[in-house]
């Protein structure tokens, strides 16, 4: 699970990092003393977790969680608990109240991974394939999808409307998309082709989302173009 820290408390800020490098199935993707350098990451970047200060200057760490269009899992940590009703309005996983103890930042991780449960990839129907989630299979058409982002033993499947944690692998769901819609630009991505609004020297848009293309699928992905 990819997480950063955001804390302008240098010593709360160390101890949060030291918990998550000594925590199995976190990898630390940044840490920030503001919540601005936060936002400025988060524009380009997309993580799972987000441990994230209350009280900080010039953006609070509530500013930036009202501000971002798509939520990653947020575990708030301040030190005061005046801030924990509204903190839950926004459906925050968890309120860490300073300082933070061990035992107490697992609990929270623990929350945010049972939050985080992985949709096995099942069978492909033509233009959809059924993915299971929780109980149910829900059918979801390629069409929708907007790219598919690599995540360990796990892939991220992202349509307009949500991301689903999906169980397998990026080899297992080249076979099952159709090619005519979808091309690999990255050994971590595939993107719809219709959705590509801008190709750079090294970087496509998608949507907002900035993705890397590596040399060696670049060829590929200009020949797969319509161009003038």
């Amino acid at each position: 699970m990819r997480c950063i820290i955001v804390d302008d408390d240098k010593i709360s800020l160390a101890l949060i990092q030291e918990y998550a490098s000594d925590t199995d199935g976190l990898e630390i993707m940044g840490t920030f003393p503001s919540a601005i350098e936060a936002n400025n990451f988060l524009s380009k970047n997309q993580v799972d977790l987000i441990f994230l200060d209350v009280e900080m200057p010039k953006m609070t760490g509530l500013d930036l969680l009202k501000s971002l269009d798509e939520k990653p899992l947020i575990v708030l940590i301040s030190s005061k608990e005046k801030y924990a009703v509204e903190a839950f309005e926004h459906e925050v996983i968890d309120y860490l109240v300073k300082p933070v103890d061990y035992a107490r930042f697992v609990k929270a991780y623990q929350k945010a991974k049972a939050r985080l449960k992985p949709a096995p990839l099942d069978k492909v129907t033509g233009d959809s394939v059924f993915i299971k989630v929780d109980s149910e299979l829900i059918n979801l058409p390629f069409k929708e999808i907007l790219w598919i982002e690599a995540l360990g033993d796990y892939i991220n499947i992202i349509t307009a409307q949500r991301k689903l944690v999906v169980l397998s692998t990026m080899k297992n769901i080249e076979e099952k998309l159709p090619q005519s819609e979808f091309v690999r630009v990255h050994r971590s991505y595939f993107v719809r082709l219709g959705c590509i609004k801008k190709i750079s020297e090294d970087i496509i848009l998608v949507e907002n989302k900035l993705i890397p293309i590596s040399k060696s699928y670049k060829k590929e992905l200009l020949q797969r173009l319509n161009m003038l």
